[in-house]
C-alpha cells in the first residue's frame, strides 16, 4: 500500500508550519550554523540523533565546513526559510548567506528535535519570481519603512504611485505563520504582485515583515493572535495614515487568509479605515479549516482502505482537540497542536462573521477563490448568506482562484505553489474599482 501522510495545512497555505516546535527548529538550525561558523565542530555535532552520529564525525563537519568557506566566502548568516513534514521527520531548509554567494541546506530533525541529516540543497525557487505584466515599475517609487510597536520593529515597504496626489493606501496583512514582507511562498510573492499592481493603477501599499519572523523567541510561551498579528496591523494603519499625499479617507486594509479572519478585529482598533479586504478568509474556526483540509487530502490520495481510513480517523480526533475554549486545568502555554492552549481559545471565542455583521461605518469586500483548496467555497457561502444584505458589504467569488489569488485549473495541491504564478490582474483591477469608488 502507497503510504500518504496527511498534512496540517497552516492558514497562510505557506510551507512554513506555524508551530512552536518548528520555530524552536528554526532556531536549532541557525544555532546550529553559528556554532559551525565559531568552529566549535564538537558542539555542533552533538545536535546529533545518536543513530547517526557515527557516521559523520566533528571531524567530517570541520572538512565539510572548510570546503564551503574556500568555495562560498567567509560565512554571514543563516535563516530558517521553510520547513516540511516527510513522515515522522521535520525538515527545514536553511538559506546560509556567504561573502560570495547563498547556499541552501536541509537539516532533518526526528520527533525528539535531535538531527538526522545534513544535506547541501539546490537553492530555493524564490529567483525564478517572475514580474507581472502589470507590475510597471515606471509608474511606482518604493521605500524602506519601519512597522514599531513598543519592543518591536518590522522593516516593510511603502510602494507608491509616481506624480499621484490624494491617492488611497492599503495595509497588508498576512496569514498564519512566519512570512516576509512579500509573503513568499517558492517563486510566488502575493504581497508583491498585489503592491506593484495597486501602485501601478494608482494605489499606495505598506507591507512589511511578520512578527513571527523576526520575533521568533517570543512565540514560545503563551500567546495569542494579538501578538502575532492584531497589534502590528494597528500600528501600520497608523503609519499609513502619516504617508504624504494620501487621501485620509481612503484607508484600507487588506488580509489574506487568517489575516482576513481577524480583519474585523483590527477594523475596531483601527478607527482610521475607511475599510477592509477579507481575502480567502476563513467563516468557520480554524479547527474546522484543518479537518476539511484533511479531508481534501484524503480523497486526493484516493486511498480508500481501512489503513488510511483510521489514520483520517486518528488525524481528527487529534485536530478536534484544538477546539477548546477556556483553560480549564490547562495551562496557558500548554501545546495543542504545536500552538499554546491561550492561541486557540482567543480564536475560539472570536466569531468573524459576527464581528461583521457589527461593522457599519466601514466599507467590507469579501473575496474568494474557487480553485482554493485550503479555504474552501464553502467559507465563501457562509460569508455570503450571512451578509449578503448588509448594505456596505460586498463578496465576489473568483472560480479560477487559488489561495495565493492566482489563477489556476484546478485545485490542485500544495505542489501548486512550486510554480510562479501571478497574481491575478482581473482580481487586482477589481479590488482597485472598488477601493476607487468610495461607495
Amino acid at each position: 500500500m502507497k503510504k500518504i501522510t496527511l498534512l496540517i495545512f497552516a492558514l497562510l497555505f505557506s510551507t512554513l508550519s506555524f508551530s512552536q516546535d518548528i520555530i524552536k527548529l528554526f532556531n536549532r538550525s541557525t544555532d546550529f550554523f553559528d556554532l559551525l561558523d565559531q568552529k566549535k565542530f564538537t558542539d555542533a555535532h552533538a545536535y546529533f540523533d545518536a543513530s547517526v552520529s557515527d557516521k559523520i564525525s566533528a571531524a567530517d563537519l570541520q572538512k565539510m565546513w572548510e570546503t564551503f568557506s574556500e568555495k562560498l566566502g567567509k560565512f554571514e548568516s543563516a535563516s530558517g526559510v521553510e520547513s516540511k513534514t516527510k513522515g515522522d521527520f521535520f525538515v527545514v531548509t536553511v538559506d546560509g548567506k556567504f561573502a560570495n554567494a547563498t547556499q541552501s541546506f536541509l537539516l532533518a530533525y526526528n520527533k525528539t528535535g535531535n538531527m538526522v541529516g545534513f544535506f547541501v540543497a539546490p537553492n530555493r525557487s524564490a529567483a525564478n519570481y517572475l514580474n507581472p505584466a502589470y507590475a510597471d515599475t515606471t509608474l511606482y517609487t518604493e521605500k524602506e519603512i519601519y512597522v514599531k510597536t513598543p519592543g518591536h520593529s518590522l522593516v516593510g515597504k511603502l510602494t507608491i504611485p509616481k506624480n499621484a496626489k490624494n491617492f488611497p493606501i492599503v495595509v497588508l496583512v498576512h496569514g498564519s505563520g512566519p512570512a516576509d514582507m512579500d509573503e513568499t511562498v517558492g517563486p510566488n510573492k502575493t504581497f508583491k504582485d498585489l503592491a506593484a499592481g495597486f501602485a501601478a493603477k494608482g494605489v499606495a501599499s505598506i507591507r512589511y515583515v511578520k512578527r513571527t519572523m523576526v520575533y521568533s523567541g517570543e512565540f514560545g510561551g503563551a500567546f495569542t493572535v494579538k501578538e502575532e498579528a492584531i497589534d502590528d496591523a494597528v500600528a501600520a494603519v497608523a503609519l499609513a495614515a502619516t504617508v504624504p499625499d494620501i487621501d485620509k479617507k481612503q484607508i484600507y486594509l487588506l488580509g489574506h487568509s487568517l489575516g482576513g479572519m481577524v480583519a474585523p478585529r483590527i477594523a475596531a482598533l483601527a478607527p482610521e479605515l475607511n475599510g477592509i479586504i477579507l481575502a480567502a478568509a476563513p467563516a468557520r474556526t480554524l479547527t474546522d479549516i484543518l479537518v476539511e483540509q484533511n479531508k481534501y487530502m484524503f480523497g486526493l490520495a484516493k486511498d480508500t482502505t481501512q489503513a488510511m481510513k483510521k489514520q483520517l480517523d486518528e488525524r481528527i480526533l487529534e485536530l478536534n482537540k484544538s477546539r477548546v475554549t477556556a483553560l480549564g486545568n490547562m495551562k496557558p502555554d500548554s501545546t495543542i497542536l504545536g500552538l499554546p492552549a491561550s492561541y486557540w481559545i482567543d480564536l475560539n471565542k472570536y466569531n468573524q462573521v459576527e464581528a461583521v455583521k457589527k461593522i457599519n461605518k466601514q466599507r467590507i469586500l469579501i473575496i474568494q477563490g474557487g480553485n482554493d483548496f485550503q479555504v474552501s467555497t464553502h467559507d465563501y457561502e457562509l460569508w455570503d448568506a450571512a451578509l449578503n444584505k448588509k448594505r456596505n458589504v460586498t463578496l465576489k467569488l473568483y472560480p479560477d482562484l487559488n489561495h495565493l489569488l492566482s489563477s489556476q485549473v484546478e485545485k490542485g495541491s500544495q505542489s501548486q505553489y512550486e510554480t510562479p504564478s501571478s497574481v491575478s490582474e482581473t482580481l487586482i483591477n477589481d479590488l482597485v474599482a472598488w477601493i476607487k469608488s468610495k461607495q
